[in-house]
């Protein structure tokens, strides 16, 4: 605050403002864990993704540029990204684990899914993995 950065006092109020949010929804406040909390600063830093996208399509290069600013200290916060052949590594290992058991083709598709999430962790976004599992399972 005291450098006076605007965007990022904006942006860290947003996100804080985020996680009291998910605090209270429901039927009675709780204290979120540090992985909920990921949670809620990954599915607003997906929403700034969005946004910039739309305004890009939208020929608005001035807020595409803002979400962009936004998306970037978001960023800073969350867990590194992983990369995507260490992805494709876990995801080529967590398919032939479900051919070993009998899973093939779309069958399988939940069982990685799920078993490449836990081994992923945080690093790496839902949709992403899904495609790239899908692509693997033919």
């Amino acid at each position: 605050m005291k450098a006076g950065n605007d965007a990022e006092k904006s942006t860290l109020r947003m996100a804080i403002a985020a996680v009291k949010n998910a605090a209270v929804a429901g039927d009675e406040a709780v204290t979120l864990t540090d992985a909920q909390i990921v949670g809620v600063l990954q599915a607003e830093a997906k929403k700034r993704t969005e946004a910039a996208d739309i305004y890009k399509d939208a020929g608005r290069s001035d807020a595409e540029a803002s979400e962009r600013a936004e998306l970037a200290i978001l960023e800073r916060y969350l867990p590194a990204r992983i990369d995507e052949r260490e992805l494709q590594a876990i995801i080529a290992t967590e398919v032939a684990s479900a051919a070993a058991a009998g899973l093939t083709g779309p069958k399988a598709m939940g069982q990685v899914v799920k078993a490449v999430r836990a081994k992923a962790g945080a690093g790496a976004d839902g949709a992403q993995i899904a495609a790239l599992v899908k692509a693997a399972l033919g």
